[in-house]
């Protein structure tokens, strides 16, 4: 099976990522639970939007993002068993080309150049499964899809959900099911 997977808020903790740094330069105890849908932004104070929405041209921003809990051990499983990519959009913001590469090289050391998929659309993608957080990336994908779940895609509906990387784990590797019964 071809498995492609995203970067942002599906192996590294993006959302977390702008909640620390608006944290951290507001003063202020923003959690994650705080949070019921929407981008990190939407969810502050109008003066201080632009601020987060900065914070992904800022150096530094994707490479010191934190993979998510049993991203890195269930990925190396995957790949040990299908063809697994890391399929990220990393041409949008000037530093995350180079910055989403040097992170990859760190975490997942076991996934070689050419496993590593930088790119704008993820439409021209052919494979059987797209895990993404972004329902505009899966809606064209012709294969199977897993709508991560994070806050800014909880309204999202008309997707299979998956809530964490235990739970991919779940139905890709302890599961005997063929993709398409999901």
């Amino acid at each position: 099976m071809t498995i492609f997977v995203d970067m942002d808020d599906v192996l590294a903790d993006t959302y977390g990522k702008h909640i620390e740094w608006y944290n951290r330069d507001f003063n202020a105890n923003l959690k994650r639970s705080d949070i019921c849908s929407g981008e990190v932004y939407e969810n502050v104070p109008e003066l201080h939007r632009e601020s987060i929405i900065k914070h992904a041209w800022t150096p530094g921003f994707f490479y010191e993002l934190k993979p998510l809990p049993n991203s890195i051990e269930v990925i190396k499983e995957l790949c040990a068993k299908h063809d697994v990519y890391i399929a990220t959009a990393a041409t949008q913001f000037p530093n995350s080309l180079k910055e989403k590469s040097e992170w990859l090289a760190k975490y997942f050391p076991f996934i070689d150049w050419q496993h590593q998929i930088m790119c704008g659309h993820k439409f021209i993608l052919k494979g059987d499964l797209l895990i993404d957080d972004r329902t505009y990336n899966l809606e064209k994908f012709e294969g199977d899809t897993f709508l991560f779940s994070t806050p800014h895609n909880a309204k999202d509906t008309g997707y299979k959900r998956v809530a964490n990387w235990e739970e991919i784990a779940s139905l890709l590797l302890k599961s005997n099911q063929i993709l398409s019964t999901i």
